[in-house]
């Protein structure tokens, strides 16, 4: 979905618990200032957003409100992972008139445990190019890879993003996951092809299986079919 000017943020916000923002980050200053109905989450320390920062804003949100709150998360892929799910509880039943505002120029950086639970806006005018993903160029090739593959292709693909030996590979696999999610938001934003937004819950689903520990091959091809 798309969104043509940032004064349109809040009013879209409004109509969901939690909205996902993807505008350059020049573009988010006018959103982060200090106003009475805006909670600002910005980083403190270490460059990222904390578990600490986050639950103080989730004790501040216990009382009831009776007025229309915002929590402003920016940028929001600087959410530690801790901080990403202890925000998730709050995402999945949220409390009447509050609405989380995540804002970032890469949703691939969002844990898709959050984007399975947002809805998601990109700024009409922002570019939407593959090669604006922040990914390394073999990420975002294997990405691409198996957004193309038939289901037949699966399994051999799986075998290939998961080489014997070698480390990390959970976390590689769950970053070209991330990545895939981008492109095929990108693809049906440029398009407008409903295949590649229904395939989004798959990806989701497959990255949310393989963090938990799951089998990596068996979700590669099990949640992709």
């Amino acid at each position: 979905m798309y969104f043509l000017n940032t004064s349109e943020v809040f009013d879209i916000a409004r109509r969901s618990g939690c909205s996902i923002f993807v505008l350059p980050e020049t573009e988010a200053g006018a959103l982060v200032e200090p106003k009475p109905d805006r909670i600002v989450l910005q980083p403190e320390e270490k460059s990222i957003i904390t578990i600490e920062q986050v639950k103080t804003v989730i004790s501040r949100l216990s009382v009831k409100q009776l007025e229309d709150v915002f929590v402003v998360i920016s940028p929001a892929d600087l959410l530690g992972e801790e901080a990403s799910n202890a925000l998730l509880k709050n995402l999945e039943e949220p409390k009447e008139k509050v609405h989380f505002v995540l804002i970032t120029d890469s949703i691939s950086k969002i844990l898709p445990t959050i984007l399975s639970r947002a809805a998601v806006y990109f700024l009409k005018t922002a570019t939407l190019n593959f090669d604006e993903i922040r990914a390394d160029e073999k990420v975002k090739g294997l990405a691409k890879k198996l957004i193309a593959a038939k289901p037949a292709d699966l399994p051999a693909l799986a075998d290939e993003l998961t080489p014997k030996g070698k480390d990390k590979v959970r976390g590689q696999v769950l970053e070209i996951l991330s990545v895939a999610v981008e492109m095929l938001y990108k693809s049906y934003l440029k398009t407008g092809k409903e295949a590649f937004l229904a395939k989004v819950p798959k990806y989701i689903t497959a990255y949310e299986n393989i963090e938990k520990n799951g089998h990596i091959k068996l979700h590669l091809v099990a949640d992709l079919l």
